[in-house]
């Protein structure tokens, strides 16, 4: 599939690193380095402006070595870019660590997963029909 993209960074096109990579590494586009104080949060910038097909969305997760290291993940995880925006992708960044940390142009922020979806529409019924599981959630599936 061909998805249309602006890049109006100074980085790359996101790129799959391995043959079997679900994500896309999307990095920061800044005149100067951005600090996230601890538990600030911040709107970062790509440069990225993308045109999905319909029926497609871009789903923006943090980047796991950013987690566990330093406490940075994505505050709307996983956030949703709809086949029908045209504006630049921006990344909501939270410093959940206790330490400063600062975004450096072209840093590697989140990645983005192409993905596939069906609208439904909606059929009023007064009852739903029985399952197994019922009614049961939160850990209530009955596996051990």
């Amino acid at each position: 599939m061909k998805v249309n993209i602006v890049n109006k960074s100074k980085n790359s096109i996101p790129y799959y690193s391995t043959e079997k990579s679900a994500g896309m590494d999307l990095r920061a586009d800044l005149a100067e380095p951005v600090v996230i104080k601890s538990l600030e949060r911040k709107l970062i910038p790509t440069g990225l402006f993308i045109h999905l097909p319909d029926g497609y969305e871009a789903q923006i997760r943090p980047r796991s070595g950013l987690a566990i290291n330093k406490g940075i993940t994505v505050l709307n995880s996983p956030g949703t870019i709809d086949a029908d925006y045209r504006g630049e992708i921006k990344i909501i960044l939270i410093n959940l660590s206790r330490e400063d940390f600062t975004v450096n142009s072209g840093e590697r922020i989140a990645q983005m997963i192409i993905s596939s979806y069906n609208q439904v529409e909606w059929e009023e019924v007064v009852q739903l029909d029985e399952s197994e599981r019922g009614e049961g959630g939160f850990g209530h599936t009955g596996k051990h």
